[in-house]
C-alpha cells in the first residue's frame, strides 16, 4: 500500500447558504476519512468571504492585490488535493462555489479533486459543472463520485442517513483521489508553484 501521510486534503464546503446540507455532507466526509494515512482538512467558504472576482488582474498572472484574495490563494496553495462538497442549484454549482475557484489559478494547478454532491436527485448536473470548470483550472478530477439524494439521503429532507452503497462510492473515491494527488505531487515538485 502507498504511503499517503504526506497527503493534505482539502475538504471545501460549496454552499453558504442558511439551512444549507453541506455542512453536514462535509463533516461526513472528514469523519470519514479520520482513519485514512492522508490528512483530510475543513475549508469551509463560510469562513472565507469572497467578493465576486475583484482582482484587477486575471488569477493566471498570480499578482493578487487584495487581501482577501492573497489569504484564500494561502489557503489553498497548501492542498495537494480536494473533495468538493457542492449543492446542486439549477442544474449547477452553488455560485460561491464557482467564484471561490474563479478567483485564484495556479493555486489549483496539477492537484487532484474528489466531488462530492447532494441535491433532490443526487447533484450530479452540478459534478458535471465541476468537472468542467476544474478541468480548466488543471485539476484532474476522479471518476468515483457520490450523488446524494436529498430524498433516500436525508431524513425528512434534512438530516444527512447516508446509505451503504454511497459510504462504499465515498472510500472508493478516497482510494481514486490519494492515488492521484500522490501522483501530482510529484508533478508540482518539478514545475513549483511561481509569480
Amino acid at each position: 500500500m502507498t504511503d499517503t501521510s504526506d497527503l493534505t486534503i482539502a475538504v471545501i464546503v460549496g454552499s453558504t447558504r442558511p439551512g444549507r446540507r453541506g455542512a453536514a455532507v462535509a463533516d461526513w466526509v472528514v469523519e470519514r476519512a479520520a482513519a485514512r494515512g492522508a490528512t483530510y482538512e475543513l475549508v469551509d467558504l463560510a469562513d472565507h468571504p469572497l467578493p465576486f472576482l475583484d482582482e484587477v488582474n486575471s488569477p493566471s498572472k498570480h499578482q493578487y492585490q487584495h487581501p482577501h484574495t492573497i489569504a484564500w490563494a494561502e489557503t489553498i496553495a497548501r492542498f495537494d488535493g480536494f473533495v468538493f462538497v457542492s449543492p446542486e442549484y439549477n442544474h449547477s454549482t452553488s455560485a460561491v462555489l464557482k467564484n471561490a475557484l474563479d478567483c485564484l489559478y495556479l493555486e489549483w494547478n496539477d492537484k487532484a479533486a474528489g466531488i462530492v454532491t447532494y441535491g433532490m436527485t443526487g447533484g450530479h448536473r452540478a459534478a458535471e459543472a465541476l468537472r468542467t470548470v476544474l478541468s480548466e483550472l488543471q485539476v484532474a478530477t476522479v471518476q468515483r463520485q457520490v450523488g446524494l439524494s436529498l430524498v433516500t439521503d436525508f431524513e425528512n429532507f434534512s438530516e444527512l442517513r447516508p446509505s451503504g452503497p454511497q459510504v462504499a462510492l465515498l472510500d472508493g473515491l478516497f482510494g481514486q483521489l490519494e492515488s492521484w494527488a500522490g501522483a501530482l505531487k510529484t508533478v508540482r515538485a518539478g514545475a513549483p508553484i511561481t509569480s
